[in-house]
């Protein structure tokens, strides 16, 4: 198994990045936050990773933390759940939030994120409510934040969809005013803004 992966970062695509190193260049598909948090290419980069082999094809899934792939690795002992539905998930917030929304049984929030139905969110709730390490975690996301977070996942693909990179978008929405209302035209412009494109 091939546990980390130390390297040059060389392209950050839609849901993956390219890591060079020793003359090898690795395709590492990864979760938005670590798009997000990767760099520039040319920087260097570090990741945790797990292989996954199939009959078919051999590919290689990074971390920015051992939380994030233990995670993942727990998601992928969910009946009906695949690389793809976990990665989605990871994608799809703050690790806590996310772990706090299985603790919780907050299956409404879990069943947003795209490919997971209600009936996959309510058996991943099921079979990992009792796994996860529950220290620390927040109490149950409250409605307004849970738009919020859905809106800047929005806004996110759309700046991606508009040519900018994820980190760009993920900057974007960073240095977003905390009073921001929670509009996606609103948002957009102000993000734009933070280019110099409006």
């Amino acid at each position: 198994m091939i546990a980390s992966l130390r390297g040059t970062l060389q392209h950050i695509g839609a849901d993956h990045l390219v890591v060079e190193t020793g003359g090898v260049g690795f395709l590492v598909f990864a979760p938005r936050p670590v798009l997000g948090a990767a760099g520039a290419p040319g920087d260097p980069i570090f990741l945790h990773t797990l292989l996954i082999v199939r009959e078919d094809a051999l590919s290689l899934y990074g971390f920015a933390t051992l939380e994030q792939r233990a995670l993942f690795e727990s998601l992928l002992a969910v009946t009906g759940v695949g690389p793809r539905v976990a990665l989605s998930l990871l994608s799809s917030g703050d690790l806590d939030e996310i772990r706090a929304a299985i603790a919780h049984g907050d299956t409404a929030r879990l069943a947003r994120v795209p490919g997971i139905g209600k009936k996959t969110a309510e058996r991943i709730v099921l079979e990992l409510k009792g796994k996860l390490d529950l220290a620390g975690l927040p109490a149950p996301v409250s409605g307004a934040a849970a738009a919020t977070s859905a809106i800047n996942r929005d806004l996110a693909d759309l700046l991606v969809s508009l040519g900018y990179s994820p980190a760009e978008a993920a900057a974007a929405i960073a240095a977003l005013p905390a009073n921001v209302p929670d509009d996606l035209e609103e948002r957009l412009r102000l993000a734009l803004r933070h280019f110099g494109g409006a």
